[in-house]
């Protein structure tokens, strides 16, 4: 069995992409700066700042950091306000359920503190994890492993005895880095066709799929 499960957040247990992409387009708006929903979307799991490095690039739209981070602060805003609209995928809070208290748990996300805090105060979710980390926690955003070794020391668990539950590319990709279990779950923008390529444990379409507490909870 494993020692400790690693969760990421945004279209792994919580479906926020809607939200995401609304909070970003609005931020963008602001600074008339134009991009499609999908380029969001693909860039969902790297954080933030990065995702709206690479948006204002590609539009060869200048900035600076202060730039960077203003965009961040108010997305994070607009994101907060729209917690309602941000539902728990099936099956998340059962396997939460049932994983808690006979594993450490810790939720890994490159979302911001202050959207992840309030989202799982929200949703009733603070009692299951023993750690949280966030954007502002890492120095390197995913796909580099940083977060989840972080998260391995955290929780005291060596990194073979962690499995890491994912949606994004990014994700799967940290999660081999740091020699973890991996499953990926297709609740995000990924095929599972992109997802194989990472060669992640297993691939399941929901939480619900009993194949993933049977992994994790594996003599």
């Amino acid at each position: 069995m494993f020692e400790a499960a690693i969760f990421d957040w945004d279209g792994t247990l919580g479906d926020t992409r809607q939200v995401i992409v609304a909070s970003f387009q609005k931020a963008l708006s602001e600074i008339d700066c134009k991009v499609s929903d999908e380029y969001i979307e693909r860039r969902i799991g790297i954080g933030a700042a990065d995702t709206f490095r690479d948006i204002l690039r590609s539009a060869k739209t200048p900035f600076d950091e202060k730039t960077v981070q203003r965009l961040v602060k108010r997305k994070s805003e607009l994101e907060i306000e729209l917690t309602d609209q941000v539902s728990l995928f099936p099956g998340a809070r059962e396997l939460l359920d049932t994983l808690h208290g006979k594993i450490k748990m810790c939720l890994a996300s490159m979302n911001n503190r202050s959207v992840i805090t309030h989202l799982i105060k929200a949703k009733d979710l603070e009692k299951y994890f023993d750690a949280v980390l966030t954007t502002e926690s890492i120095t390197h955003s995913k796909p580099n492993p940083e977060i989840f070794l972080k998260a391995a020391t955290i929780l005291g668990a060596e990194p073979e005895k962690c499995v890491v539950v994912e949606d994004s590319l990014f994700g799967v990709k940290a999660a081999k880095s740091a020699k973890m279990g991996c499953i990926a779950v297709l609740t995000g923008v990924y095929s599972k066709e992109e997802l194989e390529g990472e060669k992640p444990d297993l691939i399941v379409s929901t939480l619900e799929d009993k194949r993933v507490i049977e992994y994790i909870l594996r003599q």
